[in-house]
C-alpha cells in the first residue's frame, strides 16, 4: 500500500492538463512520443519531459522499438489513479477537443 505522500505525488502529476490528457489517451492503447508531439503541438523534448515525470513515478512504462519509444499505462497497483482515469473522457472525445483526428498507430 502506498503512503499518503506517494499518493499525493502521483495526484500532483495529474494536475497538469497535458499529462492528464496523455494518461487518458493511454487508457485505450500505447502511444509513441511522435504521436503525442503531433496531438499536443508541443516539442518532442517537452513531451519527453512529461513522460519522464510519469515514468519516474511508475505511472507509465516505456518500450523501445527501433528508434521509437512507446508508452503504456501502468496503474494496476494504483487504485487512486485508476479511479480518476475511469472518469476521464474517451480518446475520441479528447482528440475532438484538441481538434485532432484519430489515426492508426504510427512508428511500428
Amino acid at each position: 500500500m502506498q503512503t499518503l505522500m506517494e499518493i499525493a505525488e502521483d495526484l500532483k502529476l495529474f494536475g497538469d492538463k497535458t499529462r492528464l490528457a496523455m494518461l487518458s489517451l493511454l487508457k485505450e492503447r500505447e502511444w509513441c512520443v511522435c504521436e503525442f508531439v503531433d496531438i499536443f503541438d508541443i516539442s518532442q523534448p517537452a513531451i519527453s519531459q512529461h513522460l519522464r515525470k510519469l515514468k519516474s513515478r511508475g505511472i507509465v512504462r516505456e518500450s523501445k522499438r527501433g528508434q521509437w519509444v512507446h508508452y503504456s499505462l501502468n496503474v494496476e497497483d494504483k487504485p487512486h489513479l485508476k479511479a480518476v482515469l475511469q472518469q476521464m473522457p474517451s480518446s475520441k472525445s479528447i482528440l475532438a477537443e484538441l481538434n485532432k483526428e484519430a489515426k492508426e498507430p504510427c512508428c511500428d
